[in-house]
Order: C-alpha cells, then sequence, then structure tokens
C-alpha cells in the first residue's frame, strides 16, 4: 500500500488533528474554517484508507479509540516540529506585526500611551491593536485570525492561555465642577441614581449597574434607586460624560489615574474597592516570538503601573469601611 503523504492524506490528517484535539467535529470545522460535514467526510476517508476507526461517534461526544489516540500524539508531536522548524527557517525580511485586540477603554487610556516604550525595548517588532470586548474562545480566536487579546473579565479560559498581568481599583470620580456644585456630598448613602454614570457592559455577561453595584456594596452603602443614570457601553464613554461635569463615573484607576494626577477628576470619595475583574493577555497555546514580547511586555508596565498607583491612591480595604 503506498502510503506517501499525498495531499488527501495530508488534508485527512490534519481534519483528524484538529478533531482529536476538540473532541468534535463542530469546533474542529470553526478551526479549520470549513464545514462540520467536510471534517466529518476528510476523518472517514482517512479512516477507511487506514482499514480502522479512529473516533467512537457517541451522541455527546466524539472519543477517539486507542488507534485514534496514538495517531493524535503522533501527529501534534510531527505538527509542532514542523511548525517550530519553519518559524526558525522563515527569512527576517520585514518587521514581524504583533496584532493585539484589546479593550478600547483599555487601549485608548493605558495601552497606547505606554506603546513608544514597547517600540523603544523593541525596535524589531510592529504592533497593531484593534479594540473589541467580545469574550474570546479557541474557535473565534482561529477564526477571526486573533493572535492575542487583553481583556478584562473574570478570566476562566479553559482552552487558551491567559496571564493576569493587572487587576484593577473602583472609585467613584467627577470633575472639580461636579464636586464644587453639590459641596455637601460626603457619604455614600447621599448618592442619587440619576447622579451616576454607567458602563453598561463592563464585559460580556455583567449586569447594566455591575461596577456601581459592586463598590457600593464594598463600602457598606446602600443601593439607591437607580433611577435615569446614563448608561454608556465602554468606560470610556462614561468617563467622558463625568469629565463634562454630566455626573459621577465609577472610575477604574488603569482609566483614570492620569486624569486624577492632572486634576481633570477628583475622587468623590476616598475608598478604592478592588474590582471582580482583571487584565489578562490571552493567546492560543505556544503564540509567535513576537507576541510572547508583547506579553512579557505588559507584565512589566502591569507591575510598574500598580506601583504608581499605590504611591497616588489608598489600596482597597481588607473589609467593608
Amino acid at each position: 500500500m503506498d502510503t506517501r503523504l499525498s495531499p488527501s492524506l495530508l488534508a485527512w490528517l490534519r481534519c483528524f488533528d484538529a478533531a482529536a484535539r476538540h473532541g468534535s467535529f463542530t469546533r474542529a470545522a470553526a478551526e479549520l474554517c470549513i464545514t462540520q460535514g467536510a471534517v466529518s467526510q476528510q476523518v472517514k476517508q482517512l479512516e477507511q484508507w487506514l482499514g480502522r476507526p479512529l473516533f467512537l461517534r457517541t451522541p455527546r461526544a466524539l472519543l477517539a479509540t486507542p488507534e485514534g489516540q496514538w495517531l493524535a500524539v503522533v501527529l501534534r508531536e510531527s505538527f509542532e516540529a514542523i511548525e517550530g522548524t519553519l518559524t526558525q527557517m522563515r527569512r527576517p525580511g520585514e518587521t514581524p506585526v504583533a496584532t493585539l485586540s484589546c479593550s478600547p477603554s483599555f487601549a485608548m487610556q493605558w495601552l497606547t500611551p505606554r506603546m513608544g516604550e514597547f517600540f523603544r525595548m523593541h525596535p524589531d517588532i510592529g504592533l497593531r491593536v484593534f479594540g473589541e470586548f467580545h469574550r474570546l474562545d479557541r474557535a473565534r480566536m482561529v477564526q477571526g485570525g486573533i493572535e492575542a487579546a487583553v481583556r478584562f473579565d473574570l478570566g476562566g479560559y479553559t482552552d487558551l492561555q491567559a496571564t493576569q498581568f493587572l487587576d484593577e481599583w473602583l472609585l467613584p470620580v467627577a470633575s472639580p465642577g461636579f464636586m464644587a456644585a453639590h459641596p455637601g456630598l460626603q457619604d455614600p448613602a447621599q448618592l442619587q441614581g440619576d447622579w451616576l454614570l454607567h458602563d453598561s457592559t463592563a464585559w460580556e455577561g455583567a449586569g447594566a449597574h455591575e461596577e456601581w453595584a459592586h463598590w457600593l456594596s464594598g463600602v457598606g452603602a446602600p443601593l439607591p434607586t437607580w433611577g435615569g443614570g446614563p448608561q454608556f457601553n465602554l468606560s470610556q464613554l462614561a468617563l467622558s460624560a463625568a469629565l463634562a461635569g454630566r455626573g459621577i463615573a465609577m472610575g477604574r484607576a488603569a482609566l483614570v489615574l492620569e486624569d486624577l494626577i492632572a486634576g481633570r477628576l477628583v475622587p468623590v470619595f476616598p475608598h478604592c474597592v478592588q474590582s471582580r475583574a482583571a487584565y489578562s493577555f490571552v493567546t492560543l497555546p505556544r503564540p509567535d516570538p513576537a507576541m510572547a514580547r508583547v506579553g512579557e511586555w505588559l507584565v512589566q508596565e502591569g507591575q510598574r503601573f500598580a506601583a504608581q498607583r499605590a504611591s497616588v491612591l489608598a489600596p482597597p480595604a481588607k473589609k467593608n469601611i
């Protein structure tokens, strides 16, 4: 029997590898950008060529047979060796460009002002950033061609590599003009619902009043009647409204620290509460060297920012204040 790696056989093996890793024809299809039926048919052709089954197909799962497990291990090691060799052999012509998907408000207020330092440290790497905040999984990253992402959320990624590089502190902020117009505001219990500016999608799946409710609970204050306080789909929009004197926004320290230092915004109360969400660098397993450097730089910048934040703001209390 001819066992040379013909184009057809290579295609069958690629589909089998994806199906074995995912335990699903559907998720394999999403990764390979073909239909579920095409993946199933390619694997079936491989099984017919080998003369033995590679999967047990049950209503609930796709289970590899012992032979299928053996082949899956050999293929994964082989494909990783090929990919590693190609990466090392590729002629270093143009500057590699790392493409990073990033939560928009964080990209505008925290990431882009620091990118000059990244380019100074890594002049041989280009970095392209585009803003979006949808939840990620492996199939979505592969299908969308997303190399890596920065997300502000609760974490819990199961099929991706995620590194938390910065936690977040919450504190209400307003313009000096708003505070001058409300000189009697001394206690969180005095807050009125129509003063509050909301990021209605702090992260995918968060409630419309998530951050305000979390902060008020953290300081032991009652929840107000939410009323007609404006809602925005980006934290930066709520902060822009606060800068314009329209009300009080729930500030994330990473997004408001520079405005606090400059006096454009002021803390309404001195109490910070640690957010339930944090910033994570999310990649597919084994990111390429350029993207790995981006991740290392984010960890360093996160540590540097945390030190600066601690010099300006009192840390969150361990217990309700």
